[in-house]
């Protein structure tokens, strides 16, 4: 069996990683020049370290993670709402890691090149179109040195391609542009002291009124100094985008710094944090409705192509990696490349789909606007401020966007069964 995999990113390689551990030949294109470890920090859930480690990465994920062991929610005079353990102090068998987007990218290009060979990922190449047959499908690629297009054909063909996938847009065309909710977020990565115990996640305030996330994605230096990768997020007035949302697009600091100049919390200087990094990303806050269907014949997608979400619950690479390993061990296993594909689709669309809609919901967000309105000067004690079920309610958010994989359960997908 050959498959052919659009798109380089976390979901694209980690799939090519297991399809190679069955058996599988496989090729990666991307139509970037050059991968480089862009981006900030994110996060990856237990179930989704489990399936990193299934694949042997898990020295290399230790290595350059920083394991979490707390989450928590603060107003924004850094008062101490709600918060619970994380990872292994959760009870889980596997940390929870916060990375650097581009650092676990780079780890798992480096293990693709190292176990499947030096050329399985082509860059500068384009996906521009496939046609679906009977016995393969065949993409036609544009090489983007020489404008020269070709032809590839496989036996599956993977759309991995991200926010604006080119294997969805053929599939369902028509979509527009990603959906909007009226926030702008504002990312960065600064070299501050460390703040709490080193390993906690914070997230202070309200995105209705303004939103600070900030966690350590590396270990303190014998200084104290650790890099901090922080997200503000702050509610605009809504209306339709106006731009092609892009991750990778420059901010200004003088448009995010004046909706936290005097947020200097004790425990976390806020505005010499957001001043103090190298660079500063700009970025809307979309998604786009779930899909009816990924698979088709011999083609589907995965990752943010197939359901890309809001960025809560540290949902986006961690879901990726799981689509993967679903992805891999039900193609191996099947009768056929269309049966292996639809049988993906249906154990992942149905688990995903509601996370999508969940991250909406923006529960945490409304109770913490409660506090706010409440209590705007802060607070002594929360329960003054919050009831218990109000606090309970608050802690069930996450159940349905964080905790998706039974505590401790062994991985569905291992071992991959050989290819036949």
């Amino acid at each position: 069996m050959r498959v052919l995999i659009v798109g380089a990113g976390i979901g694209g390689l980690t799939t090519a990683l297991s399809l190679h551990a069955a058996g599988v030949d496989v090729e990666v294109v991307d139509s970037v020049r050059e991968l480089r470890p862009l981006g900030v920090g994110i996060n990856l859930l237990p179930h989704a370290t489990r399936e990193l480690i299934e694949l042997g990465l898990g020295d290399a994920l230790s290595a350059t993670g920083l394991p979490v062991e707390s989450f928590a929610h603060f107003d924004r005079h850094g008062n101490r709402v709600w918060g619970e353990p994380r990872g292994i102090a959760l009870g889980y068998r596997w940390p929870q890691y916060s990375i650097h987007r581009g650092e676990l990218q780079m780890l798992l290009l480096a293990a693709v090149r190292e176990r499947l060979g030096a050329d399985t990922v082509r860059t500068g190449t384009t996906f521009v179109r496939f046609v679906d047959g009977p016995d393969h499908v065949s993409a036609t690629l544009r090489d983007q040195a020489t404008g020269e297009q070709f032809v590839e054909t496989a036996d599956a063909l993977i759309g991995a391609d991200g926010l604006y996938s080119a294997v969805r847009a053929q599939s369902h065309p028509g979509e527009g542009l990603p959906l909007w909710n009226g926030v702008r977020l504002w990312r960065g990565i600064t070299e501050a002291d460390a703040f709490l115990d080193g390993h906690t996640m914070a997230i202070l305030g309200t995105r209705f009124l303004a939103k600070f996330v900030v966690y350590p994605i590396s270990r303190p230096d014998d200084r104290g100094r650790a890099s901090l990768n922080w997200l503000a997020e702050v509610q605009s007035a809504t209306g339709r985008l106006t731009e092609m949302p892009d991750w990778n697009r420059a901010g200004r600091l003088e448009d995010v710094l004046p909706h936290f100049a005097d947020w200097n919390v004790g425990w976390l200087d806020v505005p010499e944090l957001i001043s103090g990094a190298e660079e500063i990303l700009e970025y809307p806050m979309v998604d786009r409705d779930p899909l009816p269907f990924w698979s088709r014949g011999r083609v589907t997608l995965l990752g943010d192509a197939a359901h890309p979400m809001y960025p809560l619950g540290s949902n986006g690479g961690s879901q990726a990696i799981l689509d993967a390993r679903a992805l891999a061990y039900e193609l191996t296993r099947a009768d056929s490349p269309a049966a292996g594909l639809a049988a993906y689709e249906a154990v992942r669309r149905k688990t995903v789909n509601p996370i999508v809609l969940a991250n909406r919901t923006t529960r945490g967000d409304t109770i913490m606007e409660t506090v706010a309105r409440r209590a705007p000067d802060g607070f002594d004690r929360v329960d003054e401020v919050l009831s218990e079920q109000e606090l309970a309610a608050l802690a069930d958010g996450y159940l349905s966007i964080s905790h998706t994989d039974g505590r401790n359960l062994p991985s569905p997908w291992t071992p991959v069964p050989r290819a036949r």
